[in-house]
């Protein structure tokens, strides 16, 4: 298998589906949304694949598809299921390989471990999504602590939205971490709006 990255977010509805359609289709890599609560019927794997102009990248089928649009431990509840980290095998593929999380990082897959834990149980490096709002710095940094805590590498950072260099510059020195790029707000979202995002990236 070759590159594999977790894409994962400060927070959640923070961009993560965006940067991962603009990266499978930079990359032309395969996808891989692990676990999927609510929106079965217009999932992220959906959404991403609708966005994705090249013939190369392949979508893999989520191991939970929950049917309520909550925090996948409570959803997995209701539909009387319990979410297992050993019950995740990444697929065997050839390509790169990216993964979307489900929120951020402590958002529970069940009541012992939370998709930061997922992420270590996988063993690969992360990609963090934040975005530039009142706050941020904050969240990122806690994010960026937390994932070193766990011994996960962070590939880098990719900011979603609107500039603001005063923000990025201090993420990337107080965090010590790679900025891959910042893809800015995107009027229209569509295949062609995605193939040119992935120009503005430092991969």
């Amino acid at each position: 298998m070759k590159n594999t990255y977790f894409i994962t977010g400060i927070d959640t509805e923070i961009g993560k589906t965006i940067i991962s359609a603009i990266l499978t289709e930079a990359l032309q890599a395969d996808y891989w949304k692990p676990v999927q609560a609510g929106d079965l019927d217009n999932s992220d794997t959906m959404k991403v694949q609708g966005l994705i102009s090249n013939s190369k990248s392949k979508f893999h089928p989520e191991r939970y598809r929950l049917n309520h649009p909550m925090s996948p431990h409570a959803a997995a509840d209701l539909d009387k299921v319990k979410i297992k980290l050993t019950d995740f095998e990444l697929p065997k593929i050839e390509n790169t390989l990216l993964i979307e999380g489900a929120g951020g990082l402590y958002v529970p897959l069940n009541h012992e471990d939370c998709m930061i834990d997922l992420i270590k149980y996988l063993k690969i490096p992360v990609i963090l999504v934040s975005q530039n709002y009142l706050g941020s710095i904050n969240h990122t940094l806690l994010s960026i602590n937390a994932l070193k805590s766990k011994g996960i590498p962070i590939y880098g950072v990719i900011f979603n939205g609107k500039e603001n260099e005063a923000t990025e510059v201090v993420i990337e020195k107080m965090g010590d971490v790679k900025i891959l790029g910042r893809v800015g707000q995107l009027e229209k979202i569509d295949k062609n709006t995605i193939q040119q995002a992935g120009n503005f990236l430092n991969f």
